[in-house]
């Protein structure tokens, strides 16, 4: 079993000393990290800490060294956002730094997506992601969104304010197979159930699975309006949407 010891960057080991309390979240990522290139943890490092333009000489710097495009993406991308989404679920970080991790990411997917997409890789799914009707929170959806890009999902974001109408018609413009929807207010919880019942009434339901999250959403609530899984953070997101598709 790796221990932290084991990382080679020292910002790396910090961030999992201080921030991860959960042990099996904790082993995880030291697993992670421990067979993880330094240059990629470096990567990392400058992505957690929202340095977007060291991001992108640093992920030039790994395709020129000749490491692969999905290798960059897997352990130094997006593993240093799963470290960024459990310090914003646990309330370490908040909204500003998580746009600065965002862009940092961004900075270096630029160079990424290219490669990923020239190469003729398959996309994981396809995935339609919105906030409910009469909710504007969108940085949670956001966080997901970006975790599902890098995870190989195509996501189409139909943004924020999103009605029954425009999550069918998304549905069916793009073939999507699956649907994830936010809501941050407990007033808007109920929108969830409203758009599951009309992809019933419209007789879709069967043809898709649907996703929710959000701060005050459960997953006994998921569960009583019909959802088919509950994604309590971005990392979770990910992992649901992979197990819906495999189903």
């Amino acid at each position: 079993m790796a221990e932290i010891g084991d990382i080679a960057n020292e910002f790396i080991r910090d961030e999992i000393d201080e921030f991860l309390e959960k042990e099996n979240e904790r082993n995880h990522i030291v697993e992670l990290f421990a067979q993880t290139r330094p240059l990629l943890q470096d990567i990392a490092a400058a992505l957690i800490d929202g340095a977007h333009e060291e991001v992108d000489g640093l992920t030039q710097q790994a395709l020129s060294e000749g490491i692969e495009a999905l290798e960059i993406m897997d352990d130094g991308l997006i593993a240093g956002m799963g470290i960024v989404g459990i310090k914003f679920r646990d309330n370490f970080i908040f909204v500003p730094e998580v746009l600065a991790c965002a862009r940092a990411m961004k900075a270096g997917m630029a160079h990424i997506e290219p490669i990923l997409s020239d190469s003729g890789v398959e996309p994981v799914g396809t995935v339609v992601m919105g906030t409910v009707k009469g909710d504007l929170h969108d940085i949670g959806k956001n966080l997901c969104i970006m975790m599902l890009r890098g995870a190989g999902f195509v996501v189409h974001d139909l943004g924020v304010d999103t009605s029954e109408d425009e999550f069918i018609e998304a549905i069916e413009e793009h073939g999507a197979k699956l649907l994830g929807m936010s809501a941050l207010l407990t007033t808007t919880m109920p929108n969830m159930g409203k758009t599951i019942e009309a992809f019933i009434d419209e007789d879709l339901r069967d043809d898709i699975k649907i996703m929710v999250g959000g701060a005050p959403v459960t997953p006994e609530f998921a569960e009583d309006m019909g959802a088919d899984g509950y994604g309590k953070d971005a990392l979770s997101c990910v992992e649901l949407a992979k197990e819906l598709l495999s189903e």
